[in-house]
This record gives structure tokens, sequence and C-alpha cells, in this order.
């Protein structure tokens, strides 16, 4: 594909949603690619105020509607919303206030990314699927039985320094973007990734994909994005449930 290709691809406008729905879409849609932890995970998305939409805790990712979803303010203060916040909404709240380019983060225990978390290992790169998006995959080595102490989540975060996602020792999996479609691309470009890289060590082993390839895709993707990616997903869910914009 062409730079004018990818341009004129790009200008078909997607799908508009308003803020609320994008996080209820965007956790339905990861909870159908395995960020499906019952009641465990979280999603925060920055709004143009400084405060913070996220989801509540006694709701699974697959039943969440917009009406369903919290504002907090930075200090984790919920300002709006009918349910309750988890207590490790701090993982995000001190993401939120040392990184500016982080809109969104998700974190949960999908399947495939949680195994290799397991393993302290970062999965190699088999497929220009799992390259879709690039940048340092850090794992936070060091297990502590409470992830949602404020000390704690400063040692994440300040070891994390600027790296897009991260795989959380003996946990789960961290994952930010500069917006929902961002967010989503790379939620599930890691789940793929480790389900990928779990199958090829299972067969006996493979040769990672050039470095110079990977780096040219995720490239391209990272300038572009991949329009019209999470619109799909999200008119999938809506097909199923119409419900989840009320």
């Amino acid at each position: 594909m062409t730079q004018v290709d990818m341009e004129l691809w790009v200008s078909n406008a997607p799908t508009q949603f308003d803020a609320k729905a994008e996080l209820a879409l965007l956790a339905r849609v990861l909870h159908r690619e395995g960020y499906d932890d019952h009641l465990a995970g979280h999603i925060s998305y920055r709004q143009p105020d400084g405060t913070l939409l996220v989801n509540p805790l006694e709701l699974t990712w697959d039943e969440l509607t917009a009406d369903d979803v919290m504002r907090i303010d930075i200090d984790g203060n919920v300002l709006d919303g009918k349910w309750t916040v988890t207590p490790a909404i701090i993982l995000h709240t001190e993401l939120h206030r040392h990184r500016d380019d982080v809109v969104v983060a998700v974190h949960n225990h999908p399947r495939w990314g949680t195994i290799w978390a397991d393993m302290h290992q970062v999965p190699p790169v088999y497929d220009q699927t799992s390259a879709l998006l690039g940048g340092e995959l850090f794992l936070y080595d060091t297990y502590d039985d409470n992830a949602a102490s404020a000390d704690e989540v400063r040692k994440i975060v300040s070891r994390m320094g600027d790296a897009p996602w991260a795989l959380l020792a003996n946990h789960g999996v961290f994952v930010t973007g500069n917006s929902i479609r961002e967010a989503h691309l790379r939620a599930i470009t890691l789940e793929w990734r480790c389900r990928q890289a779990w199958h090829v060590a299972a067969a006996g082993g493979g040769v990672p994909m050039p470095a110079e390839a990977a780096d040219q895709l995720n490239s391209m993707v990272s300038q572009f994005g991949f329009p019209g990616l999470f619109e799909a997903m999200a008119r999938k869910e809506l097909r199923a449930d119409p419900g989840i914009l009320t």
C-alpha cells in the first residue's frame, strides 16, 4: 500500500462514538480478545479537562455499557457514576500523572500475555501481525502482593519509563495508547504476539521476524493507525448488543 493509498484510507472518516461509549466498546472488544479475567482489570481514558473515565469494579467487561462508565479525578476521587471504582485504579492515576503521552491505559490478565508475564520473558516477534505496533515491551520482573499500593505503582511507572506497554511479572499486562483506537490495536497486538510466540515455542521453535522489517511495518502503522479496525470490531459488538451505547 502506497503513501497515497494510506492517506486516502485514513481520510475515510470512521464511525464516531462519544467518550463513554468508546470506553464501553473497548471493554467489550477486548473481552472478546481474551481480556476476560472476571471482575479483574481496569481501563482509564483521560479527557480534555484532565478527568479520567474508568470502568466500574462490579461489572465484567462484556456487560459494560456507556451509562456504567465512571468519572474520577487524577487523585482517584469519584466525580460521577453509580458504581464504585477499584482501589487498583491508582496504577492508572499514577501513570497519567507522569505520562502526558498516555490518553488510554488498559490493565488486565489476558491468557497469553499473562503466561509470558508468569515466565518473566518477553515474547519474540514471529509474524507481521505481532509487529503492528512497536516500542519496548517492558518487563517489570518483580511481583509485589500489594499491586494497589502507592509505593508499588510508583516503582512500576518509574521503571516503565516511556515504554508503551509492559508485562507485569506473575500478574498481567499494562498497555497504553494515545487514543482508544491505538490502545485497542496495541492490546490485541500484544495478545496475538504472546499467543503466536507460545505456539511457535511449543512447535519446536521458529525464526523471529527480521527487526528491520518489523520496524518498517510498525513505523507505518504508528503513523497512520489501522483505519476502520476498531470501528469494525465495535460494530460486531453492537450487532450482538445494541444496548452498549445506552
